[in-house]
């Protein structure tokens, strides 16, 4: 079967790609509004606490389409907040020619590369590439700037992430272009020719979840524009690994592995498992299955690689009920079992990865739980030190063997002495489940990180005790574990609730204190659900409802409650499932069951306490059903959508802020082989139901949907590659991606005036500043030009952002903004625009004071100006003559205890006048430092000495002031130490520490502010009778020499 390639249609002239072509391009089209405005800038900031009661939230807009709504929308960018802790890493490369260079692929997050030997890494495919998951990697040998990489996961854990093929870069990454074999969804390996890099293998397994044809080994010979397939079992059988003979590239060795996976079971192992052999690059294939020394019987996954010293030596690791590592010396006739322990191919599902090494032919490393290695072909072996359990991939240098790169569940990890030591762990991969915000400010988003821990960052750089601290690596745990939900107590931000297999815990964050409270603490493991009393998902939900802070919900098949934080619990509901005894099966396979937690199934997977009547709570189960209860569990009601397919994991249930009949609903089905997206919608307790996914591609699951607390109908949902916006309830979906990388969203929340996610593979993620997407309406939509109103702003955290939008081209714009008696406080934009939506951001500060070039201070930064106090502000819009206006506050930070408004407003008004102080001394500096210029530049053309004399008499006298001034012999910045700090310098001083924090200014700034002013008042008076005398009588033997006079002009301009 022939396969051709998509790269006419994906190269990277047209490839934006997929989800992010469909947003740029109107956003670019002048015919929606949009402009060029995607690259401004937003200043990254604090969100706002989050305090409003639902009573007091503002009427819905008028309903707004899809495309008349994108063109309104103002250019946001989203901002990664961490955590900088790895996630799994399946695939890594590198190259013996560049040895500070390596690839590794993220699951869920794309490509990284380091070219400093993994001190530092970036990713190179975000925004080039249509999936997120990178199954495999490879560079070509005989050019390192060609790259080849292949999407979609071969370890097929219960959450997998599908890929959409092959890609291929020409210049070591920067640019990528697709290749087609979008159908493939999952591929292991790619083999490059070293002489020819446009010759190269593909190992596919194929659709994870159901039969597909696009599965086997594809081969191209033309750099990706066709493939053939090479080597096919049947639609259930796909290759899983493919080795090149080092010393023949037209010999290979494949495994093909039979393997289905579905929500409740796993299956590894059939008669279409087996390993093949080529010689001849492709053209045709032997099977060695069967041959003398192989395991006989049904077998699972295999993994195969041969010595790069010596190419009859083989290894294959086999699942089978005789399983292990297995040895050939004349190239895969014959084999020998040389080691059977188990740590060396449990779980082949997850693992199942070795590695000869090039130039021993006796050393192999073996990937599995542990990072194994044998220096006597595989009869016994060692662990390598690790950074991180599991292991998956291992890159060698063949010319340098003690080089090497390893991707485990942490990442990607370099090491140059042979895994003695490794670098570190430290970028944002983090494969998070669910989200949680806290209500701190800055508010914390939280959640469980796959193979690591729960962990709660700040939404900005900081930690607990000081949020404006410069750390960007901190974060914490509160207890639970690596997939569960994390639900912080609405009423107390310092006691979370934790999920994880056979665990519930309660974490205290004052005192560090956890304690587990499950409901019923049987703990299970390697059994089936049918025989479990309670059936816990690997994720299962908790809620705290915040109609009564007191109850706490957890959900097996039923539905728990406790009312004293965990200490006792009451079931209140039967089985919620629909419990069909073929999905409570055994899991595993026909050579080995793994039932490890993630297959059990008919579990509860969302729920949802109202928030506006204590006695209702919805519950969504794993299999596909629906429930209500309105009084409190004594009675339930089966609400399930009809057009919900058996099998959908209802992933979550938001009951509208603004209505207590109205719920929303989403699903994900990719587990049954079906990526269709599903979100329904109810306004009547789930009586009847409205399907709401239009605009939302096919393909791009939804995991997560979520209503604006501010404004009714105003949706936002996390899809499998990214998020979406609805102005009208559903009806009509835009994508709200911009600049967010490709990954899996797994939580969406609405933080005031931030939206906040959390993905499967890039850690977590902030849109700041979405206000104006609440304001777009008909009406705006309908008129000319529009000022948004800005919403609040917070002293010295959240800044005012000022979104407007723009008809027609060429024009004339004037953004100020107005203190509450008119005053212009900040010009913030003054020159031409075209039409589309434009954003200013005021950072609440006043000008600054004046300065000059070159100035070192000990004090600070002269033309930092000082904070805006709070109150009324407005923001004044100009365009060609026309004027709007709109107001907003700027209030102070919640934080602040024991301070008033008044306070700040005292502040500021000693600040403001300790900059104009600065302005005067810096000022006099700049004055002194022209008129200088000036006299010197007119006496060079005269050759009187008495005129030339009393210039340099009056330059003395000038500049012995502008020593009093300033420190004139500061050049560098510890010139301070060596020198006197002057009395600029100590005005700068006591207007930065002034404000350092928000309080009233205490007397001893008033005082020391007093004795600096004297000192200035006298150096001016001493100015002025310079300028009045000296320079008048200098001027007049000026003018009577024929010569330029000397001009005092007024430099005292600020910004």
């Amino acid at each position: 079967m022939r396969f051709e390639g998509l790269a006419d249609s994906k190269d990277p002239d047209t490839l934006a790609v997929s989800r992010r072509a469909r947003h740029l391009a109107p956003m670019n089209d002048p015919t929606t509004g949009l402009g060029s405005v995607l690259g401004s800038a937003t200043m990254p900031r604090t969100g706002l606490f989050c305090s409003a009661l639902f009573a007091l939230l503002p009427a819905p807009a008028a309903p707004q389409s899809a495309p008349d709504a994108a063109a309104l929308m103002p250019p946001l960018e989203w901002r990664s907040i961490g955590p900088d802790r790895g996630g799994r890493s399946i695939a890594v490369a590198g190259h013996s020619d560049r040895p500070f260079e390596y690839y590794f692929g993220a699951t869920g997050g794309g490509l990284f590369k380091t070219t400093d030997g993994g001190s530092s890494w970036v990713p190179v495919t975000d925004g080039q590439i249509g999936s997120s998951s990178v199954g495999a990697v490879t560079v070509a040998e005989s050019n390192p700037d060609v790259v080849y990489i292949g999407m979609g996961e071969v370890q097929l854990r219960a959450n997998v992430l599908q890929g959409d093929g092959v890609y291929r870069s020409d210049d070591g990454g920067r640019h990528w272009r697709h290749l087609g074999l979008e159908n493939t969804h999952a591929i292991g390996r790619i083999r490059v020719h070293p002489t020819d890099p446009d010759v190269a293998y593909v190992a596919a397994l194929g659709h994870p979840y159901g039969p597909n044809p696009e599965r086997g080994v594809f081969r191209t010979t033309d750099g990706g524009r066709t493939w053939d397939r090479i080597l096919f079992r049947n639609d259930r059988t796909g290759a899983v690994d493919l080795v090149m003979d080092p010393s023949d590239p037209d010999v290979l060795y494949a495994t093909l592995w039979e393997v289905y996976r579905k929500p409740w079971q796993l299956w590894s192992g059939g008669a279409g498992s087996g390993i093949f052999k080529t010689t001849d690059g492709g053209d045709s294939w032997s099977e060695l299955t069967n041959s003398p020394g192989y395991p006989s019987g049904i077998l699972g996954k295999m993994t195969v690689t041969v010595s790069g010293a010596d190419s009859e030596r083989v290894w294959a690791n086999v699942e089978a009920e005789a399983g292990g590592l297995y040895m050939s010396d004349d190239a895969g006739s014959s084999w020998t079992l040389v080691n059977a322990h188990r740590d060396i191919w449990q779980r082949a599902f997850y693992f199942q990865r070795i590695q000869a090494d090039p130039t021993d032919r006796n050393t192999i490393y073996i990937l599995n739980f542990r990072l194994m290695r044998s220096t006597d072909a595989g009869r016994t072996l060692e662990s390598v030190r690790e950074t991180h359990a599991d292991h998956h991939d291992l890159w060698i240098d063949p010319a340098n063997p003690l080089r090497m790169i390893d991707g485990n569940d942490g990442g990607g990890v370099v090491s140059v002495n042979g895994g003695r030591t490794w670098t570190g762990m430290e970028y944002p991969t983090a494969q998070i489940y669910r989200l949680a915000t806290t209500t701190d400010f800055p508010y914390h988003a939280c959640g469980a990180q796959q193979d690591n821990s729960t962990v709660c960052v700040s939404s900005e750089p900081g930690h607990l005790q000081n949020p404006r601290g410069v750390s960007t690596e901190w974060m914490y745990s509160v207890g639970g574990g690596e997939s569960g939900y994390v639900t912080p107590r609405p009423d107390d931000p310092d006691i979370f609730y934790a999920g994880a297999t056979n665990a519930l815990t309660r974490y205290d964050r004052r005192t560090g204190i956890v304690r587990d409270i499950q409901p019923y603490p049987r703990i299970v493991m390697g059994e089936p659900a049918r025989g479990m009393p309670e059936r816990w998902n690997w994720t299962y939900p908790i809620a705290v409802s915040l109609a009564e802070p007191d109850a706490l919900y957890v959900g097996s098949q039923y539905l728990w409650r406790s009312t004293d934080e965990g200490s006792s619990w009451r079931k209140i509901s039967p089985d919620l499932t629909r419990a069909e005894e073929a999905t409570l099966d055994d899991s595993g396979g026909p050579v080995v069951m793994d039932q490890d937690g993630p297959e059990i199934y008919a579990t509860l997977y969302a729920l949802a306490p109202s928030p506006h009547e204590a006695a209702t709570i919805w519950t969504g189960s794993d299999d596909g059903l629906l429930h209500v209860t309105r009084d409190s569990g004594n009675s339930w009601s089966n609400v399930t959508p009809p057009d919900m397919p058996a099998h959908t994991r209802i992933t979550i249930i938001d009951v509208s802020p603004h209505d207590a009949a109205t719920a929303y609903v989403a699903g994900i089905r990719y587990e049954m082989d079906d990526r269709s997206p599903y979100a329904w919608r109810t306004n009547d307790y789930g009586s009847s139901w409205t399907k709401i996914v239009d605009g939302i591609p096919p393909g791009d699951f939804v995991r997560v949907i979520r209503e604006d607390p501010y404004r009714k109908g105003l949706l936002y949902s996390g899809t499998e590659n990214g998020v979406y916006v609805s102005f009208d309830d559903g009806a009509n979906w835009a994508d709200l991606s911009y600049d967010l990388p490709d990954t899996p969203v797994t939580g969406l929340s609405v933080q005031d005036r931030d939206l906040v996610i959390s993905t499967h593979g890039r850690s977590f993620w902030v849109l700041d500043d979405i206000e104006t997407l609440r304001q777009i309406d008909a009406d705006v939509a309908k008129s000319g030009d529009h000022l948004f109103e800005p919403a609040d702003a917070i002293r010295r955290s959240v800044p005012a952002v000022i979104d407007y939008h723009l008809r027609g081209s060429d024009r004339m714009v004037h953004l100020e903004v107005l203190d509450a008696e008119g005053n212009i406080v900040r010009t913030l934009f003054e020159g031409t625009r075209d039409q589309g939506t434009h954003r200013e951001t005021w950072n609440l500060r006043h000008p600054g004071a004046v300065t000059f070039d070159g100035i070192v201070l000990e004090g600070g930064n002269p033309a930092r100006g000082p904070w805006s106090p709070p109150g009324r502000y407005q923001a004044r819009l100009t365009v060609d003559g026309d004027v709007q206006v709109a107001s907003f506050d700027v209030r102070r930070d919640p934080r602040l205890t024991g301070v008033t408004d008044a306070d700040l407003v005292m502040q500021f008004e000693l600040a403001l006048e300790i900059r104009d102080a600065e302005s005067r001394a810096n000022g006099s500096v700049l004055l002194i430092r022209d008129m200088r210029g000036q006299l010197q530049a007119s006496v060079a053309r005269s050759d009187d000495q008495r005129l030339r004399a009393s210039a340099e008499r009056f330059i003395g006298d000038i500049g012995r002031l502008e020593a009093q001034l300033y420190q004139v012999r500061n050049q560098s910045p510890k010139d301070k130490i060596a020198f006197p700090i002057r009395l600029n310098d100590r005005l700068t001083g006591l207007r930065s520490r002034l404000e350092r924090g928000d309080a009233a200014p205490t007397a001893a700034y008033r005082d020391v502010f007093e004795e600096l002013s004297t000192e200035l008042d006298g150096h001016m008076l001493e100015l002025q009778g310079l300028i009045s005398d000296d320079l008048s009588r200098l001027n007049a033997e000026l003018t009577r020499a024929g010569l330029p006079r000397v001009v005092a002009r007024d430099l005292l301009v600020t910004d």
